[in-house]
């Protein structure tokens, strides 16, 4: 029965897209399949579910059934391969799996020790162009917020208890006639120091504008009123300070109002303005460039005579964009080895990213080039479905490789494995804080690896998406996060690692509120 076989009829839209991955039979497509070039049917060897594909068990050095590969790899795996100087492991599918955490682990240590190619630790930028970018400085306030006393309503500015007699805004210490309200604007906010209010005197004010000296509270427009003799009336109780916004509210001049390493956000443009930032201390965006492997794939139009539409050069520079990273171009390089070293040794990017090309077939030209090239592989596989065959590696000049899997959710997870926590260290940012959420059904894990699951958050909990296998995208794009279920599965109520999409993910950084 092949992965479509097990598919329910009539999936349509999202919230029907939202069918549960059954926990009591086989998985949805292939949740343990190879995550390489060629994909198709799962394979089964006969055993229960939770012995894994013979395959699976040959890329995990274990010939001799499901237990032999939970406990570790072969002897022979084990040996030379791990024992090989960095840059000479051979891409031979013999190596030892990195556990997940432990992969990206590796990836954020490698961003923080990186030697940044761009020129500069830190860049000062105007605040129109420093959105997106991770602050290389706290942000301290250049100035009391508010800097002076300012009203927090429009109405009335008073002195004293009531009733007040009102008084023009330009003639403050001066009583009015008293047939009635004068047309008068009051104090308006961008205006100076006014003159002091006498006791039992009353002008009327804008909100944001200053407070007159003297003043004791604002009455607002609608809790007031005018007699004829020309007095104001409150029509509720008024308290000293009421209505006003002191000096120093929201920060003292010096104040610590974010860490480094904050991303700047729309909000924090506008915090930085208020507090009297033109520009802003910036750590450099990672610059990135995408090379896109195969000979297989089109650009445009329909599948036909065996080639296939290219779904990951329109996907990843936006993706890597949300992420932070400044992409310089996305190439596409072929099956050709030659091409492919050139395109890696001649980049000028802080990283390259491949898609495709990581496993061992004939036109696999990914380890021999970057052995060529003297590259130290950091980590050679993954513990993971989909994307087991992802790796970084150390270039020559210092900076960084991160081999994609051809299949798209396969790279996805390759993307947030090792490209995300890389980038976010490269720019800078604190690693994400991991958070939990529970799962509203249950969800079949492979028998020795993690894996990754399409999610969306709902009120009663996570539900994971059916089209989750290593080459769909259905699934993905109807998600906002992809749960990380451990290896054996998880049942209904259990609480998982949710890593949150980048344009669903909430703002994150140290809070000083």
């Amino acid at each position: 029965m092949t992965a479509r076989d097990r598919e329910p009829d009539g999936i349509d839209g999202i919230d029907e897209a939202l069918a549960l991955v059954a926990g009591a039979s086989a998985a949805p497509h292939d949740p343990g399949g190879h995550s390489g070039r060629a994909h198709g049917a799962h394979r089964s060897d006969g055993t229960n579910e939770g012995s894994g594909t013979d395959r699976e068990q040959r890329d995990h050095g274990a010939g001799s059934g499901a237990t032999a590969a939970i406990a570790g790899p072969s002897a022979s795996a084990a040996g030379p391969d791990r024992a090989a100087t960095p840059g000479s492991r051979a891409a031979s599918g013999r190596h030892r799996a990195e556990p997940w955490e432990t992969a990206r682990a590796i990836a954020v240590r490698s961003g923080r020790s990186a030697r940044p190619a761009s020129p500069g630790p830190a860049h000062r930028v105007p605040l129109d162009r420093a959105l997106g970018r991770a602050l290389a400085e706290p942000l301290a306030a250049l100035t009391d917020l508010p800097s002076f006393d300012t009203s927090a309503m429009d109405g009335w500015a008073v002195s004293g208890p009531g009733p007040w007699t009102v008084r023009s805004a330009h003639r403050a210490s001066t009583p009015r006639a008293s047939d009635g309200p004068i047309e008068d604007h009051g104090i308006l906010a961008g205006q100076g120091e006014a003159a002091p209010l006498p006791d039992g005197a009353a002008v009327r004010i804008a909100t944001g504008a200053r407070i007159p000296p003297e003043a004791t509270a604002v009455v607002r427009s609608e809790h007031a009123r005018i007699d004829s003799g020309g007095h104001l009336h409150a029509e509720h109780e008024v308290v000293p300070g009421q209505d006003i916004r002191p000096r120093g509210q929201e920060c003292r001049s010096g104040d610590r109002l974010l860490p480094a390493g904050s991303l700047v956000t729309p909000a924090v443009l506008g915090l930085a303005a208020a507090a009297g930032y033109d520009a802003l201390v910036t750590v450099p965006r990672p610059r990135v460039e995408i090379l896109v492997l195969g000979d297989e794939l089109l650009i445009k139009g329909l599948p036909h005579d065996g080639l296939i539409r290219d779904a990951l050069g329109p996907m990843l520079a936006p993706w890597l964009r949300s992420l932070g990273a400044e992409v310089l171009a996305t190439r596409r390089i072929g099956d050709d080895a030659d091409a492919l070293c050139h395109a890696i040794t001649g980049s000028e990017a802080d990283l390259v990213i491949t898609t495709g090309g990581t496993a061992s077939g004939p036109v696999d030209h990914v380890h021999p080039v970057l052995r060529k090239t003297g590259a130290e592989l950091l980590v050679d596989g993954v513990a993971v479905r989909p994307g087991h065959p992802m790796l970084l590696a150390r270039l020559a000049s210092g900076r960084h490789l991160v081999g994609l899997p051809g299949n798209p959710l396969a790279a996805v997870s390759g993307l947030l494995t090792l490209a995300e926590p890389l980038l976010r260290s490269l720019a800078g940012r604190a690693p994400r804080t991991p958070y939990r959420a529970p799962l509203r059904d249950p969800v079949q894990g492979h028998p020795y690896d993690t894996r990754l699951v399409p999610v969306v958050h709902r009120d009663e909990g996570l539900v994971p998406l059916h089209f989750n296998g290593p080459a769909m995208l259905r699934g993905i794009a109807a998600a906002d996060g992809l749960a990380v279920v451990p290896s054996g599965g998880a049942q209904a109520g259990q609480e998982l690692e949710v890593l949150d999409l980048p344009w669903t993910a909430g703002a994150d950084g140290e809070c000083f509120t």
